[in-house]
């Protein structure tokens, strides 16, 4: 069983607590000098001080807070979040008090894993503005508490959630800042879906910041596209404090809508314990209008060599059709996108691609869609991990094949990508294994084509029912041991 990196903390930290107390050993004022300032100030940026952390064991270990704060203010950022963590972060309440005390003005923002009350009285009296509440490891009455405690006091409780679960602990508080967390506090990895999956299952007005793996240009920009209220930045600030000023700037430019309106609009989509759901390989209207009153989430259309292969006026005639639709193209290296493709892009008929050639990141970003990739062994998975963009769909390998394959990717491969990267998985999904590849694996999204047919490009109806059939059985499993 792998470890469980955040209740390893949380664990390391309630023994500190008993050794030295709450407050890490400092004799703090019992009265607070520094004056409360709302959090997050404009822009709604908030940028980090970290020394390492458990997935980077020297970000920067030498780190001036003071200074490292300074870069931030400099850059237009007074969103300052500290990590206060011993053990694993390199923090200190003391990096916390020398930040406020020599810049005032700053909202402070104490990350740490939190466990009491106490420590929310500790965090007001050593000068933070707003505290991090982490759902998932506190008990809801706890929670509440802590919450309502630091509401008294003036401050902005910021609570992360990871999960449902963690949605219906912080539901009755209904809170007015989240936190979503791109990283998996598990196994301290990036998986850039996740805020927008818990975010379409938030039911309360509030405003959501994303929080983590932030490193790009790119990375922004999906972040501000995609209709976050704010970013928490870590590691790429503490090793570039100018990257802090380009972030300030994204967040105040107009997003960029053209690239990222589709995940917005597919993630909305996300429901509890349900993976998202393309049926590809779609030639003819009544196909698609059947996909779309099933409940599929996206429809694709092959613009490549292959048996489905339909002409771009028929995507076009079929842009009436309320319904995600997926272009499949196989791109040359240095090949650009046709300009009748990307002319359905421009004018709505299709809402992104689906890139399955040789083509570069810097092709594959410059449009509103993803990259998929074939699997053939674990001597893919370095490759794969190192691919740009929020998603990439995992195919199995065919040497013949460059687009779908229709065959099943190994089980073992499916569960180290799953531990990678969200998991959009296709190859031979199909009404008779959908349940299984469902309860096994949890997929983000599942992309079936062949498995759907009558023959190549002709929609079987019984199986379509039977796919979903098999998809809201899996659901209602789920939800019932969730409920247990």
């Amino acid at each position: 069983m792998e470890t469980d990196i955040r209740a390893e903390i949380a664990l390391r930290r309630a023994a500190d607590i008993r050794r030295d107390g709450p407050a890490q050993g400092l004799s703090l004022p019992e009265q607070r000098t520094a004056a409360l300032m709302p959090f997050p100030g404009n822009p709604p940026v908030i940028c980090e001080i970290k020394r390492f952390s458990p997935s980077v064991r020297n970000i920067n270990r030498g780190l001036d807070p003071v200074l490292q704060a300074g870069k931030y203010i400099e850059a237009g950022i007074s969103n300052i979040s500290i990590l206060t963590e011993q053990n694993y972060f390199g923090g200190s309440l003391s990096d916390l008090i020398a930040v406020k005390t020599a810049y005032p003005e700053a909202a402070v923002l104490r990350k740490d894993f939190l466990l009491t009350p106490e420590d929310v009285n500790i965090s007001y009296r050593a000068g933070a503005d707003a505290f991090l509440l982490i759902a998932s490891l506190l008990d809801k009455e706890v929670l509440e508490e802590m919450y309502n405690l630091g509401i008294s006091l003036g401050m902005t409780p910021l609570v992360e959630l990871h999960s449902p679960e963690d949605i219906r602990k912080a539901r009755d508080l209904r809170p007015d800042l989240i936190g979503i967390n791109s990283r998996d506090l598990r196994i301290f990895k990036i998986k850039p879906l996740q805020p927008l999956k818990v975010r379409a299952l938030i039911d309360w007005d509030c405003r959501i910041i994303y929080e983590s793996g932030i490193k790009t240009a790119y990375d922004a920009d999906f972040v501000a596209g995609t209709g976050f209220d704010g970013m928490l930045v870590g590691e790429s600030v503490v090793r570039d404090g100018a990257f802090a000023g380009r972030l300030a700037a994204s967040m105040s430019r107009q997003p960029d809508t053209r690239r990222f309106s589709f995940w917005k609009k597919l993630y909305s989509r996300s429901r509890e314990c349900r993976p998202l759901v393309k049926i590809c390989g779609i030639t003819r209207r009544e196909d698609l209008l059947e996909v779309k009153r099933i409940g599929a989430d996206m429809a694709g259309f092959i613009l490549a060599e292959s048996p489905r292969r339909v002409e771009p006026s028929f995507i076009e005639s079929c842009r009436d059709i309320d319904i995600l639709k997926v272009g499949v193209v196989v791109l040359a290296k240095g090949e650009d996108l046709p300009p009748e493709i990307s002319a359905l892009l421009a004018s709505g008929a299709l809402d992104a691609i689906q890139f399955h050639g040789d083509e570069s990141p810097d092709i594959y970003l410059s449009y509103p869609g993803y990259k998929a990739f074939r699997v053939k062994d674990a001597s893919d998975l370095k490759s794969l991990e190192a691919l740009p963009g929020p998603a990439v769909l995992v195919d199995a390998f065919r040497a013949t094949a460059r687009g779908g394959t229709g065959k099943r990717i190994e089980a073992d491969l499916v569960r180290k990508v799953a531990r990678q990267r969200s998991l959009w998985l296709a190859g031979g999904i199909n009404p008779d294994n959908v349940y299984e590849l469902i309860t096994e694996f949890n997929p983000e999204m599942i992309d079936a084509a062949s498995g759907t047919e009558a023959s190549p490009g002709v929609k079987d109806y019984d199986r379509l029912f039977k796919l979903f059939n098999e998809i809201d059985k899996a659901q209602r499993d789920c939800m019932e041991t969730a409920d247990e």
